[in-house]
C-alpha cells in the first residue's frame, strides 16, 4: 500500500545552496584575478622611481626599444584582455580595455613622446579597474 506523506507548508523562498563545485569554481576564478592582477603589477607598477612617488613597470621599459617594445607590450596587454574575457567581461568592457590598449600603442610608438606617455597613462591598471569594476557589479546583483 502506498502511503501518503504529508508535507509542512514551506515558505516559498527556499535558500540557495552552492554546490561544493561552485565554491571550486569561485576560487578558481579568484586564483585567475590574483594572476591578473600580478602581471598587471608587472607591467605597470614593478618599480619605484628613486627619489619620487612614481611607480613604472615593465611596459615602460620595454617600450623604449624601437618598434619591437611598442608591440611586445601590446602583446602582453592583449594576453590581459584575454584573460578577462575568461574571467567573464562583458563585451563592452572588452572594448574599452582594447581602446585603452590602443590609444597605449598608437601614442607608445611616437619616440619620446610615447616613452613619457607610457610613464603616465598605464593602461593595464585602468583595465584591471574596469574589470574589477564589473565583476563586483554582476557578483553584487
Amino acid at each position: 500500500m502506498i502511503q501518503k506523506v504529508k508535507s509542512k507548508q514551506s515558505s516559498p523562498v527556499k535558500p540557495i545552496v552552492l554546490p561544493a563545485r561552485d565554491s571550486a569554481y569561485r576560487a578558481e576564478r579568484a586564483d585567475r584575478f590574483a594572476e591578473f592582477e600580478k602581471l598587471t603589477r608587472f607591467l605597470d607598477d614593478s618599480m619605484r622611481v628613486p627619489g619620487t612617488n612614481m611607480r613604472i613597470g615593465w611596459d615602460s621599459l620595454i617600450g623604449i626599444i624601437p618598434g619591437l617594445g611598442d608591440v611586445v607590450s601590446t602583446a602582453l596587454s592583449g594576453y590581459l584582455i584575454y584573460q578577462a574575457k575568461q574571467l567573464g567581461a562583458s563585451n563592452w568592457v572588452l572594448a574599452r580595455m582594447a581602446g585603452n590598449v590602443g590609444l597605449d600603442f598608437l601614442i607608445g610608438a611616437v619616440p619620446v613622446v610615447g616613452d613619457v606617455f607610457d610613464v603616465f597613462f598605464k593602461s593595464n591598471r585602468r583595465n584591471s579597474k574596469l574589470l574589477k569594476k564589473h565583476l563586483d557589479r554582476r557578483n553584487a546583483g
